[in-house]
């Protein structure tokens, strides 16, 4: 299909996912151009080396006239009267193993991680990307027997053909309001991921997460997977006590819950789910750990939250897990999301603010007279203001609930400078 020579593909985004594209269409010997916003892409001297004969239109997003149809990039906005897809419908087109989707708005990368190994730990052989780590079109090819794949809105927003042995929603909250209209057009692409599915895992506590589909379904106490005596449960029989997860707070109790429904779904055994969710500590920069300093004062990396609902679910997951009160630090590049409920959270369970970058001072009128705010400059500032505040018991949450952008690349350098200080005062 894709060496049709009547097809001319335009690729939108030299970034990770268009140069998964790019390798690709360059092994299907299909024609295509390239074009990109950016007049230096990252790796362009690479492109340039591996794809001389390739046209590549820098600077502004240019789809030649003679193209057919474009591959755009998650997140990017092109308006063509073209067919318009991105990377997961070509991966749909070819894949011809099962496939499990992920989508939320928060918490998809931790349960498409326990997914891998869980499939691992039953014998599969899966290929684990997607909007996480490897994209989905470089996962082709290497002899896998099952795909587990984060989804994001913006990917499903170009996918129609996908078909999926499981899908889930896990939550809906407030997330790229700076994109969407509303959270109807939010949800709305979310709940694309159901189209095809065979089987939908659904969240009983939330109702944007609901569809008429055959499938299983978790909440914290009811669902066919619920919390009930402090254990993990399925219609009431008791499978693992909280204490044995090796990850912290209510929300990733509710990542296993899900995560062990999707795998009963795909044929996962339970006792090897089991053992996985004994095992997982944790993805970095999501409600990880950094350490307990000498004054036995938590400090601990959700670099994540980038969004109001992440860092809801990190606060409520945690707030019961030190003996004293929660220092958090919250900014950053705000995405027109509504701070207010955060706000009114944070001053209920927290005894003091940090905030960052450019959302602090509407963080600070939505916070004033309630808790104490401290504005830093920078996250050695932050780090030193949390060690001068804090007391034995207490514990330093960094889940910003904004993107990254003004002060860094991504949430991950954001987090890794967040634990280089904290590290450094420890």
């Amino acid at each position: 299909m894709l060496n049709d020579h009547k097809r001319k593909y335009c690729v939108v985004g030299l970034g990770a996912t268009g140069w998964s594209v790019v390798n690709y269409l360059l092994k299907t010997n299909a024609d295509f151009v390239v074009t990109d916003s950016r007049t230096a892409p990252p790796k362009l001297a690479e492109f340039k080396s591996l794809c001389p004969h390739v046209p590549l239109y820098l600077g502004a997003i240019n789809i030649p006239a003679d193209c057919t149809e474009v591959v755009v990039s998650p997140g990017i906005v092109v308006e063509t009267t073209l067919p318009k897809y991105g990377d997961i419908e070509l991966f749909a087109s070819v894949v011809d193993k099962p496939v499990i989707g992920i989508t939320g708005s928060n918490g998809k990368s931790t349960v498409t991680t326990l997914l891998g190994d869980m499939a691992r730990a039953s014998g599969f052989n899966p290929g684990v990307g997607g909007n996480l780590g490897t994209p989905a079109l470089d996962l082709l090819d290497k002899g896998h027997d099952l795909y587990v794949l984060e989804l994001s809105s913006f990917q499903l927003e170009t996918t129609d053909n996908l078909s999926l042995k499981v899908a889930t929603i896990l939550n809906l909250s407030p997330d790229h309001l700076d994109r969407y209209t509303d959270m109807h057009e939010y949800a709305y692409a979310k709940q694309r991921i159901y189209k095809n599915a065979e089987f939908a895992v659904t969240n009983v506590d939330d109702v944007a997460t609901a569809v008429d589909k055959p499938g299983l379904s978790f909440g914290l106490s009811s669902g066919n997977y619920h919390l009930q005596d402090d254990c993990l449960t399925k219609n009431g029989q008791q499978l693992l006590a909280i204490k044995e997860l090796g990850i912290l707070g209510q929300h990733n109790q509710l990542n296993a819950l899900a995560a062990l429904a999707i795998g009963e779904l795909a044929g996962f055994s339970l006792p090897s789910m089991l053992q996985v969710l004994r095992d997982f500590n944790g993805l970095e920069h999501r409600c990880e750990k950094i350490m307990q300093d000498s004054r036995r004062v938590l400090w601990v990396n959700d670099s994540k939250g980038t969004n109001p609902g992440a860092t809801l679910a990190a606060l409520y997951g945690l707030v019961d897990n030190i003996s004293g009160k929660w220092v958090i630090v919250l900014g950053g590049e705000g995405k027109q999301a509504d701070f207010s409920e955060l706000c009114t959270s944070v001053a209920k369970h927290c005894k003091a603010a940090i905030l960052i970058g450019a959302e602090q001072q509407n963080l600070a009128k939505l916070l004033d007279n309630k808790i104490p705010c401290y504005r830093a400059k920078d996250l050695s500032s932050v780090v030193s203001i949390g060690r001068d505040i804090t007391q034995s018991g207490d514990g330093v949450l960094f889940s910003p609930a904004c993107a990254s952008f003004d002060m860094f690349d991504n949430y991950q350098q954001r987090g890794e400078v967040f634990k280089h200080h904290a590290r450094n005062y420890a």
